[in-house]
């Protein structure tokens, strides 16, 4: 199905008028089992798309808490292969959700474009977001992912202008990534406010839904770019969940899950509860 279902989970969230949640994780934070226990919970926490990170050593584009899961995921010896395993587990339970891997070149350039491709469909993996990886250079990529019906879904920013718009968007499939701060994950909070204008503006030049990223950590916050994004993308707040539950020396699982459930809920009521406030 691949790319499939990515624009059936936003068609059936279009139907409802809501906004899609998508929470991101690590794979193998804290290790191979709990990650996939926690992957297992999020659909029914009301996770509509799950981001799986891969964990590098030098994540450029990350805050200190989703850098120290890499470094957890690393020392408990996850790879990329690792993180396929861990799709291809969680499909044999959920042939639904909707994953997005999320990371960097250097791992996808050491396993191959092609075989990762393959692979990664077989697994059932649907989508892949690559930080570092300009557009000018990407349609090696690009061919690969497209011969296997994986959606490479494009990050646009703050410093975007129109004619770069342009060019991040070829050859996008899936959804559009739209990074509301300029920095790194889980420093600045998200104005929905300021975002807003350019959401609009992503989703006319792209024909494309868009979910916004980075800075959001709250369910008032996710409600609020729920009303102007098509979707929202939560992470360093998981992330922490699992940090705090390890260093107490307790499973991670339950915390995750009841955290995401409360930023699902938000996300999910955020336009219901605007239409009863202007009614």
């Amino acid at each position: 199905m691949t790319v499939a279902r990515i624009d059936a989970r936003f068609a059936a969230l279009k139907a409802k008028n809501q906004a899609g949640f998508v929470a991101y994780v690590m794979a193998g934070d804290p290790d191979a089992a709990t990650a996939l226990e926690i992957l297992k919970g999020l659909p029914a926490a009301g996770a509509d798309i799950i981001e799986l990170g891969f964990p590098f050593s030098d994540p450029m584009a990350e805050g200190p808490p989703i850098q120290r899961a890499a470094l957890r995921a690393l020392k408990a010896g996850m790879t990329l292969g690792g993180t396929l395993a861990l799709v291809r587990a969680f499909r044999e339970g959920d042939d639904a959700t909707p994953i997005v891997l999320m990371g960097y070149l250097n791992p996808l350039m050491s396993y191959g474009f092609a075989p990762f491709a393959h692979d990664a469909a077989a697994a059932g993996v649907d989508g892949l977001i690559v930080v570092d990886c300009p557009p000018e250079e990407a349609d090696p990529l690009a061919d690969a992912l497209d011969a296997a019906g994986i959606a490479l879904i494009r990050l646009a920013t703050p410093t975007s202008d129109d004619a770069r718009l342009k060019t991040v968007i070829r050859r996008t499939a899936g959804f559009v990534y739209y990074v509301s701060v300029a920095g790194v994950t889980g420093v600045k909070e998200a104005d929905a406010a300021v975002v807003a204008p350019a959401v609009a503006r992503v989703r006319a030049a792209s024909g494309l839904p868009v979910a916004v990223g980075f800075g959001i950590k709250t369910p008032d916050r996710a409600a609020a770019v729920a009303r102007i994004a098509d979707a929202v993308v939560v992470g360093s707040v998981l992330v922490d969940e699992i940090a705090g539950a390890v260093a107490a020396n307790q499973s991670p699982v339950s915390k995750v899950v009841e955290s995401a459930a409360r930023l699902a809920q938000a996300v999910h009521s955020a336009r219901v509860d605007q239409a009863t406030v202007q009614a």
